[in-house]
């Protein structure tokens, strides 16, 4: 079968019509990572009546437990849908093992540190080719953390990114007994017993995740941790970032809490950056960490603003602070 890319092998497993929408389902194996079994889902949607070519392209990337179905139901709901109604061109990855990609080998073992260094690019140049232009970025929850370490690591170069939006993203939260060496080995050798974190069990949502992350986080957080891999601090990097930012945090987020993503929000360099707070003081309900894009007020109050500010990553956004002005943190 003919590669759907230049640059390395793509399957298009399956090519429908959803409505008034298209759905065109990619899967990428490059081999580009230390575990070459990694198959890579992406789906593209689109408005199947389109005379003119697509729009802009975004890339939606999901939280953890999740899959491309936060971004659109099979009923045709959710903001990719709402995103490609509007013209845009929506690009959806699924991470490792997670809704159409299927388990790699290694599984149990990946990473936010392989998705950042490895499928994050893999996914830019293979959308860049098809689209013709950079790319938006919008990461919910873990998939904003994944792209912060994209970018914070160099994984991502500037010119695949026309802008990068972060909603529920933070990795400053404390966990105080992790900073307690015995408690932070000791939780670390009964994890490691596990392969996987069940989202159905722990009522988190549809999917597991590898305990590979679990691990990951705890080094993160540890006595001596840092955001960052092997081969760097991605938290030192984020200031060398310079690209149109929109982070936003809702005032009911207590996994993700406001003052945590601002964290975030100030170590990201440049000027062009936006902080929103989702709460009552700035006109929006005081959403929490999924309703903030996954509910009927997101569809009234956030999506339109989402909308606006890719179309524009420079105009102000209705509510938004500017980079110098103090966001209540609750």
């Amino acid at each position: 079968m003919q590669s759907s890319s230049t640059l390395f092998p793509v399957a298009l497993q399956s090519a429908e019509r959803r409505g008034d929408l298209s759905e065109d389902v990619y899967r990428i194996k490059a081999g580009n990572s230390p575990d070459p079994s990694v198959e890579l889902a992406v789906t593209r949607l689109g408005l199947a009546d389109h005379s003119r070519g697509p729009g802009v392209p975004v890339i939606l990337l999901h939280g953890s437990f999740s899959n491309r179905r936060f971004w659109f139901s099979p009923k045709g709901v959710g903001l990719g849908a709402f995103l490609a109604r509007a013209g845009f061109d929506v690009w959806i990855p699924e991470m490792r093992g997670h809704g159409l990609s299927p388990r790699n080998r290694q599984w149990r073992h990946n990473r936010v540190a392989d998705y950042a260094r490895y499928d994050l690019p893999l996914i830019a140049a293979f959308v860049q080719e098809q689209a013709g232009q950079a790319p938006h970025w919008l990461g919910h929850s873990l998939g904003g953390t994944t792209l912060a370490a994209a970018l914070g690591g160099g994984y991502l170069e500037p010119e695949r990114v026309a802008s990068a939006a972060f909603f529920g993203t933070q990795v400053s939260r404390v966990y105080w007994p992790l900073k307690v060496p015995t408690v932070e080995w000791g939780a670390r050798l009964v994890l490691k017993r596990f392969a996987q974190i069940s989202g159905s069990r722990l009522k988190r949502g549809p999917e597991d995740e590898p305990i590979g992350l679990a691990l990951e986080s705890m080094r993160w957080h540890g006595l001596f941790g840092r955001f960052g891999g092997k081969d760097g601090d991605w938290w030192a990097g984020l200031a060398q970032v310079d690209v149109p930012v929109l982070a936003v945090a809702g005032a009911g987020d207590f996994q993700d809490p406001v003052w945590a993503c601002r964290k975030l929000f100030d170590q990201l360099g440049g000027e062009r950056k936006q902080f929103l707070r989702l709460g009552r003081e700035e006109g929006f309900e005081p959403f929490g960490h999924v309703d903030m894009l996954v509910s009927k007020a997101a569809q009234q109050q956030v999506w339109p603003l989402v909308e606006g500010w890719l179309r524009d990553p420079m105009a102000q956004v209705h509510g938004a602070a500017a980079v110098s002005q103090v966001v209540p943190a609750v």
